[in-house]
């Protein structure tokens, strides 16, 4: 092969190595993330220090190029999902993003309760108003507002709930005005719209947003957690588990490194996750030797179930522990023998 050829040759090499790295498919990538120590994220005032750690565990999310698109279908722990699985229709990168970090929120809000409420401390919630999650094109909302804007007042009107915006809105018909005093980030605005009948709900009429609450907690003890750049739910049970140990005598990890995921609700209850699976490599990766993972009342596929075969595949030591409340998981760890040293 000539010098000029291989030039050549190169050349064509890395400019399709490179497309394959710039132009998207309609599909996301998700591979093992990691476990992240949770104690230096959440600071309870005058809480207690542990021996060992609860970690949160996470996956890597990304939209999928034709090199990573590759990989995933040759590599165990790395899975595929559609575009259209992992965002809503005409949901943007930034609505996408601020989604899951209001459900970051909700969770840690639910996390913060429980743990508390269980520990006989003070807790209560304060509503800031209704949370934008994200803003359909081409309804009246689209001219004014975006993801993350908190509307705190309609026509003079402030709500308790975003139910009750709701319900304010749909007593009203085509045409109706309402005057929305909302905040971004720390300015207040406001902002008049026409309300207009939803697309594919022609006898539904209302701004084009999709919202939830809007909560802040209040606790004695106060509480910091720094989890600006963690989105998803899935650490809702590690958070609870973390907080309460702070608010309490003793230390429920025994000296132990503890990891594990699932949503927690405002009842306690631990709910399923993705990548139960890429989660338990991850943990095992970062030394963690006890994994919490949702039961789901032992139906068949749980969580549980799903872990405890890439637990037994990846020859792991770490012990796999069903969980399907707060209550079940502490109550683990409150028998657990403290570790040898």
């Amino acid at each position: 092969m000539s010098r000029k050829t291989y030039v050549r040759t190169f050349l064509v090499v890395a400019i399709l190595l490179i497309a394959s790295a710039l132009y998207s498919l309609p599909f996301y990538v998700s591979k093992p993330g990691m476990a992240k120590e949770l104690e230096p994220i959440i600071e309870v005032s005058g809480g207690d220090e542990a021996k060992g750690s609860f970690m949160l565990t996470t996956v890597r999310m990304g939209r999928a190029n034709i090199y990573s698109y590759m990989m995933a279908k040759w590599s165990k722990y790395q899975e595929l999902y559609p575009e259209t699985s992992i965002r809503s229709e005409d949901e943007t990168d930034e609505e996408y993003n601020i989604r899951q970090l209001h459900l970051m929120d909700g969770s840690k809000n639910n996390a913060i309760k429980i743990a508390y409420e269980k520990a006989g401390k003070e807790v209560e919630y304060e509503y800031l108003g209704v949370y934008v999650l994200d803003v359909l094109k081409g309804m009246p909302a689209a001219k004014e507002l975006k993801a993350g804007d908190q509307i705190i007042q309609v026509d003079h009107v402030k709500f308790k709930s975003a139910q009750e915006f709701m319900d304010y809105i749909n007593e009203k018909k085509a045409g109706d005005e309402v005057k929305i005093v909302y905040k971004r980030e720390e300015t207040e605005k406001t902002a008049v719209l026409s309300l207009q009948p939803f697309k594919n709900e022609p006898n539904r009429v209302g701004i084009g947003i999709s919202l939830d609450d809007n909560r802040r907690v209040n606790t004695k003890p106060a509480i910091a957690i720094d989890s600006e750049h963690i989105g998803g739910p899935s650490a809702g049970l590690m958070f609870s588990l973390e907080i309460y140990n702070q608010l309490t005598k003793g230390d429920l990890t025994n000296g132990y490194d503890i990891a594990g995921t699932g949503t927690m609700s405002d009842d306690g209850t631990v709910g399923p996750i993705g990548g139960i699976q890429q989660k338990i490599v991850a943990a095992d990766k970062s030394g963690a030797e006890i994994f919490f993972a949702p039961n789901e009342n032992g139906a068949a596929g749980s969580n549980y179930e799903d872990a405890l075969i890439a637990a037994k595949d990846i020859d792991t030591d770490m012990k796999i522990v069903p969980v399907d409340n707060f209550e079940d998981a502490v109550a683990y760890l409150t028998k657990l023998n403290g570790k040898e040293k």
